[in-house]
């Protein structure tokens, strides 16, 4: 089998609703926030796939306001209904996780 791979680059930027009041003076990125973004890659690689659940999430490192990511995404080994993914700052994973979809990977 084939992997599908994608790649989408993001910046949560500090004046995002949801930063005030997430640890003033020290802000980090709410978890869901970047699941959000990890969301809209899967809809723009896979147009048309519903996102059904996430399997698994694990949050490795805080994300800083205004600081860049590639969210990185790849058909999971073995399932057509499954997708890896990992978001990296500078290369160091912050984020890794698997989503459930709905969707025909070719």
């Amino acid at each position: 089998m084939q992997l599908m791979n994608f790649e989408a680059y993001r910046t949560i930027p500090a004046d995002h609703p949801s930063l005030d009041g997430h640890f003033p003076g020290a802000p980090i990125v709410p978890g869901v926030v970047i699941l959000d973004e990890i969301a809209a890659a899967l809809a723009e690689w896979q147009k048309g796939s519903q996102l059904l659940g996430i399997r698994v999430v694990k949050f490795v490192q805080p994300l800083r306001p205004g600081q860049p990511f590639t969210i990185c995404l790849a058909t999971a080994v073995g399932s057509k209904k499954a997708v890896d993914f990992s978001c990296r700052v500078e290369g160091r994973i912050i984020v890794e996780g698997r989503l459930e979809i709905n969707c025909s990977l070719t």
